[in-house]
């Protein structure tokens, strides 16, 4: 069934490519998936099994500039000329409204990896009301100093080449040190997985892997300068359930630093339901690493304990 693809008409007027895994069990819930960059939907289907058979409609959609989905304003590698951050959260909207239309009367949890973390943060602060459980995974809110001097280089690309073009310095600068950090690598993906056939079926895969646009990187770094500023964290709710998870051996997130960093944020705005979580040997895809099947049974039960539910495993 998640291999199947439909599209949906967003109101950014993007043909959103979407998939679903329905509940295997009576459902607890819905789970919508945001994916991370330069990847798409498609990937997380041993993910979206796994969850249904513990009880939950599962909706992935792939993002403006990635996968299948098409846009006027949206080539490979760019969520929009303008307004693309504000956009991707609109299409995640549409795509909950449709689950939700479907599935009346279920609570909604919102899974993002990444890229799909920022966007799945800034759309929970962005319509607080819509999510009742928040899952980020591997996402850095902390970039510093190093975001704002790419922000800079950012403007200068721009202003020189323009914004649909692919920003190979930035590519450099996050995806080729991420890689130079893993001295036994064999491919520039290595730091995605110690899982050699994973980074393989990455590689290989066409939709994955390419070069963003400097218009996608300042969106990225958009949402994740915005994302944990005190101001926004207070639009959630002190009681919304939340679990954050990085991998020890990620050189995105700081070796997970940056994951702590966010609960520990939360947590002294007053949230209260913040579980935070990092896999020491794992690197940056965790539902893609060794390892990876505990990691899957603990968000599951984690999800069933937000939603309110027994653990049927237990």
């Amino acid at each position: 069934m998640f291999g199947q693809v439909s599209t949906l008409q967003s109101p950014t007027g993007a043909a959103l490519a979407w998939r679903h895994c329905p509940a295997a069990v009576d459902p607890l819930g819905i789970l919508l998936i945001s994916h991370g960059l330069a990847e798409h939907s498609g990937r997380y289907g041993r993910f979206a099994q796994a969850m249904a058979a513990r009880g939950f409609h599962v909706y992935a959609h792939d993002h403006r500039g990635h996968g299948r989905s098409r846009a006027p304003d949206a080539q490979l590698g760019l969520f929009a000329h303008r307004g693309g951050a504000e956009k991707v959260i609109a299409d995640l909207r549409a795509v909950r409204e449709m689950a939700v239309d479907r599935h009346p009367g279920l609570p909604v949890i919102l899974f993002g990896h990444s890229m799909g973390g920022l966007i799945a943060l800034n759309a929970a602060e962005t319509d607080p009301e819509l999510y009742d459980a928040l899952a980020v995974w591997n996402s850095n809110f902390r970039p510093g100093v190093p975001g704002r001097a790419g922000q800079a280089v950012l403007a200068i690309e721009k202003a020189l080449k323009g914004s649909d073009v692919p920003s190979l310095l930035m590519s450099q600068l996050t995806f080729g040190a991420w890689a130079s950090a893993i001295p036994e690598r064999k491919t520039p993906f290595d730091w995605l997985s110690r899982d050699r056939e994973e980074v393989a079926r990455y590689v290989a895969d066409p939709l994955c892997g390419f070069d963003a646009t400097v218009s996608l990187w300042i969106d990225i770094f958009s949402l994740a300068f915005a994302g944990a500023q005190t101001g926004r964290l207070t639009r959630l709710p002190a009681h919304l359930p939340v679990h954050l998870v990085g991998g020890g051996a990620d050189p995105s997130t700081g070796s997970g630093a940056v994951v702590r960093w966010l609960g520990d944020r939360m947590r002294v705005r007053g949230m209260t339901e913040v579980t935070v979580v990092i896999h020491e040997d794992m690197r940056h895809e965790t539902l893609n690493e060794i390892g990876r099947d505990q990691a899957t049974e603990d968000l599951a039960a984690w999800c069933q304990r937000a939603v309110g539910a027994k653990d049927t495993t237990s």
